[in-house]
């Protein structure tokens, strides 16, 4: 087993560094404060091949594998996570289209995605289906020969309001979750139509709204896939996205881990610097070791999802479910080695554990990565095939 980056895969990471040590970190404090949502800079994320980092080269995509763009958005998160995380709904949403549209969709929006022209967001939660995703209400029925009718709303969307295409997952029957179709609404659908911007404890750079439709009229054409593959879909999407979520949270706890290496070593107590006290020492060697368990459960997610490896969904939720938690305790710790300066936002250190702490609730809550896993090693015991479920 190679743990060491190809010459590309190194590449890819320092371009994704210097952009964040140059174009985020200056700026991340000043966009949190105003709630700014720095469209240009998305956009020059986009000229560098990061706003379609794995979907085709046809349409402008990068073509990149999983493990690259783990190693994207982890290098971007460092140097701000709120805008590494909404690059990656967006690269999510790029993807969908290009893995299930038609090439007349593919098309028709993503050269625009592909240069962030047009943003994107993925719409699944409702107020009274997160968890439960399949239990969703939004409706869409046929509207004459060539179109479709939705009704409902969506809940906690990023970019909403703000974005220009919304990658929509809606009921076209009852069927449970093959009655669910998944639909692209632009964002002058008639018929659509946005809540107030989210007051958030994090995340503030990039808004949060409802998405609402009454009687939203879209083309026929706008269908990704058949009706009641949407369910499929979404989930398929979600897969990568929970490594991607992952991957910005690594970027965060590392930005932090860094801050308190270099605070204890230049804070004095007692007449010597506290990174001389074992008491410190401990923290930040089990700091560093999390880190790296975290690091690597990532990495092996994301080549799961590259080598089309069955368990993948498993080993994404694990990576989801794990990382998020380890890397929020770990920016935690950090913050506590800060003493009251890790309070004050002067520091950032506060900053990423107010990012960091949603990664724990989307794209599936860590409770839902449980049952996830959980069902597969059940699914197991019934196949007798336990020693794969424990298998790296």
């Amino acid at each position: 087993m190679d743990f060491a980056l190809s010459g590309d895969q190194t590449a890819i990471r320092d371009m994704a560094r210097g952009f964040a040590a140059d174009r985020l970190a200056p700026h991340t404090a000043e966009w949190d404060a105003a709630a700014h949502f720095p469209k240009d800079v998305y956009r020059e994320a986009a000229a560098l091949g990061l706003a379609a980092m794995y979907t085709g080269e046809e349409h402008g995509g990068s073509a990149l594998g999983r493990m690259e763009a783990a190693l994207v958005f982890e290098a971007l998160a460092e140097g701000c996570v709120t805008t590494s995380a909404f690059l990656s709904i967006h690269n999510m949403v790029a993807w969908m289209i290009d893995s299930f549209g038609s090439d007349e969709t593919r098309a028709e929006f993503l050269p625009s995605l592909c240069s962030m022209d047009r943003f994107a967001s993925y719409c699944l939660t409702e107020t009274g289906a997160g968890s439960d995703a399949a239990g969703l209400k939004t409706r869409a029925e046929s509207h004459g020969n060539a179109d479709y009718k939705l009704n409902g709303g969506k809940a906690f969307i990023s970019g909403g309001g703000t974005s220009d295409v919304y990658l929509v997952m809606a009921r076209t029957s009852d069927d449970g979750p093959k009655g669910i179709s998944s639909f692209l609404v632009p964002k002058d659908a008639p018929g659509l139509s946005f809540g107030k911007t989210e007051d958030k404890m994090g995340w503030n750079s990039q808004p949060t709204a409802q998405v609402l439709f009454d009687d939203c009229i879209i083309p026929a054409r706008n269908r990704l896939g058949d009706e009641g593959e949407g369910f499929s879909f979404a989930m398929k999407g979600l897969d990568g996205g929970r490594i991607n979520i992952a991957a910005c949270s690594l970027g965060g706890a590392k930005a932090a881990m860094k801050a308190a290496a270099v605070y204890t070593s230049e804070r004095k107590q007692f007449g010597k610097a506290i990174a001389e006290f074992q008491v410190t020492q401990m923290k930040l060697a089990d700091m560093a070791t999390d880190f790296a368990a975290c690091q690597l459960m990532t990495y092996r997610a994301a080549c799961s999802l590259d080598q089309n490896d069955p368990r993948s969904r498993e080993k994404s939720a694990q990576a989801k479910r794990f990382v998020t938690d380890a890397c929020w305790q770990i920016v935690d710790e950090a913050l506590q080695l800060h003493g009251g300066y890790g309070y004050i936002k002067d520091y950032g250190i506060e900053r990423i554990l107010r990012d960091l702490r949603v990664h724990r609730i989307l794209e599936g809550t860590n409770e839902i990565m449980r049952t996830i896993i959980a069902r597969r090693i059940l699914k197991d015991v019934k196949d007798a095939t336990l020693d794969d479920a424990f298998t790296a």
